[in-house]
């Protein structure tokens, strides 16, 4: 080795120990007690939980609208779980179905499944009882852990796998997770003999979801150390959870939360106000949100907004769908300059985060790669383009998923996963995603991506928020079709929406169709479904 190489890995070195040491992870105590509880409890959030109750017992897990949980409870409540889940027959390996919303039950089914080296499946709470069914036979899962609300469809897609209730208001028809906290003994489990994987499911946008595996429900170190860098989470946090848990971004913070010994605050389902005031009672320091999320919070009056005090929030954490710019920089004036964007897919992990410098100086830039990460746009061939110029994404990093259950996975290009969406680096390397590689609209013989059009539209003071697809034209080729949500009290006439396109973009990206809609369909991540748009074209 060099001289000039081992001075670099002895630089990069310093800088791990440096952002790790930012964290307040390298504290002799917590380090060493995480380090014990992975050795007895395995690589997943139960380590993270049994080290918190070891450390600060009294201090809460989780806050929800049942009340609040020390991490000393829900250790001992998830060790009780875990032995009825045993006795009832699930074991290492087996695979267990969550379809819950953002509360205790979640949180403690993951634990005591890991605490079993069970396989945890993450249910979307939008699925209807036929897609349940599919999904649950192609996953092979034996054991169903769900909320009331979604009865009906247990009942119609679970078949006579075990079912036990994660939260229910009623008299329980199966047993609950509750009961087994009471009935069993919640001391210290044994280690499970393997450790439990994760199965997240992909959001199913374009079409049916796939379930996206990982080896484990932790993170690689060079992963954590990149999001923590741009993303700079402290130990002892108090975060409040408003994106879904059943997918990547809210799962991604329940995991960091339960590592760094941080409190949960969750509430079943989304209420802008609501947030606001969890975050001003539990002074919350981060929020973990979708942009649709922020949105709805943001069209609240503003007497509303500041009823509450939210200068507790040091850190506002959003992903899951596109970010516009005009967004970022009204929630950065009206919260402070305290937002990062997070762009990555359930298959490929993180690719680049923007910090606040980058969102007020490139609103609608998705960041760049964090340390860790290699993301390189190409073109067809499999050839890296130029700066400025527009190519697929491609992704390195070491929190990629294993693959698809039902079999394939991504293309990789010598290393680089494909994130299935073309974008562009601009001269100071911050990414630009445009949107789909299969959103691509070829108009006239001119390349147009949707999302160049959609942000324009969004950026209008009338226009709450817009989706544009392509549709078959006898001229063209293909023409765009604009869907349109009006801001409340707002009238704004097709013809007016063209003309705005016009003054600021070519004359072939100007819909040739524009239709108006109350809300845009969306999935539970805020994602709007083009697929549900293109079916009532």
């Amino acid at each position: 080795m060099t001289l000039a190489a081992l001075s670099e890995r002895m630089r990069g070195t310093l800088d791990t120990l440096r952002i790790l040491g930012d964290t307040g992870a390298l504290n002799p105590s917590f380090l060493v007690g995480l380090v014990r509880n992975v050795s007895k409890f395995g690589r997943g959030p139960a380590a993270g939980i049994a080290a918190g109750a070891a450390r600060t017992p009294d201090v809460a897990a989780i806050i929800d609208e049942a009340g609040r949980l020390s991490f000393a409870e829900v250790h001992r409540r998830t060790n009780a779980m875990a032995r009825g889940l045993a006795g009832a027959g699930v074991t290492a390996a087996d695979g267990v179905g969550i379809l819950c919303r953002n509360h205790r039950g979640f949180v403690e089914a993951t634990v005591a499944a890991g605490k079993l080296g069970a396989d945890s499946l993450y249910l979307n709470t939008g699925f209807a009882g036929p897609q349940l069914a599919d999904v649950l036979e192609r996953e092979n899962i034996s054991t169903v852990i769900y909320d009331e609300d979604f009865a009906p469809v247990i009942e119609q897609g679970a078949g006579k796998r075990r079912r036990f209730l994660a939260w229910h208001e009623g008299a329980p028809k199966d047993p609950s997770l509750e009961e087994l906290a009471q009935q069993y003994p919640d001391s210290d489990t044994i280690r499970p003999t393997r450790d439990g994987a994760a199965t997240i499911l992909t959001s199913g946008t374009t079409g049916t979801p796939k379930g996206a595996r990982r080896g484990s429900v932790s993170t690689g170190l060079k992963t954590l150390v990149g999001i923590f860098e741009k993303m700079p989470l402290r130990t002892r946090e108090t975060t409040v959870i408003a994106a879904p848990t059943f997918h990547s971004w809210g799962l991604t913070h329940f995991l960091l939360s339960s590592m760094l010994g941080s409190t949960m605050v969750l509430r079943r389902r989304f209420d802008p106000e609501a947030t606001l005031a969890m975050i001003a009672e539990n002074r919350g320091t981060v929020l973990a949100v979708v942009p649709v999320m922020m949105q709805r919070i943001l069209e609240l009056p503003a007497e509303v907004i500041r009823r509450y005090d939210t200068s507790s929030l040091r850190l506002v954490a959003a992903s899951g769908s596109a970010l516009p710019g005009e967004l970022a920089l009204r929630w950065m004036d009206t919260f402070g300059d305290s937002l990062v964007n997070f762009y990555g897919s359930t298959e490929v992990a993180q690719a680049t985060i923007a910090t606040p410098d980058d969102l007020r100086a490139a609103p609608g830039t998705a960041g760049r790669p964090p340390r860790g990460t290699v993301v390189k746009l190409l073109d067809d061939q499999g050839v890296e383009v130029p700066t400025g110029q527009v190519g697929r994404i491609f992704v390195g990093n070491d929190a990629q998923f294993d693959g698809y259950t039902g079999g394939g996975g991504k293309e990789v290009i010598e290393g680089l996963m494909s994130i299935g969406d073309v974008g562009y680096l601009d001269a100071e390397g911050r990414l630009f995603v445009g949107g789909r590689d299969d959103d691509m609209t070829v108009s006239g013989g001119e390349n147009v991506f949707p999302r160049e059009v959609e942000d324009l539209l969004a950026d209008h003071p009338k226009i709450s928020e817009a989706a544009v697809i392509g549709v078959a034209d006898d001229e063209f080729g293909q023409r765009l079709k604009a869907f349109v949500v009006l801001r409340a009290g707002e009238h704004f006439g097709d013809d007016e929406v063209k003309e705005h396109v016009k003054r600021y973009l070519a004359r072939y990206k100007v819909p040739r169709e524009v239709v108006f809609l109350d809300e845009l369909p969306r999935n539970p991540t805020g994602k709007v479904l083009k697929r549900v748009l293109r079916e009532a074209d």
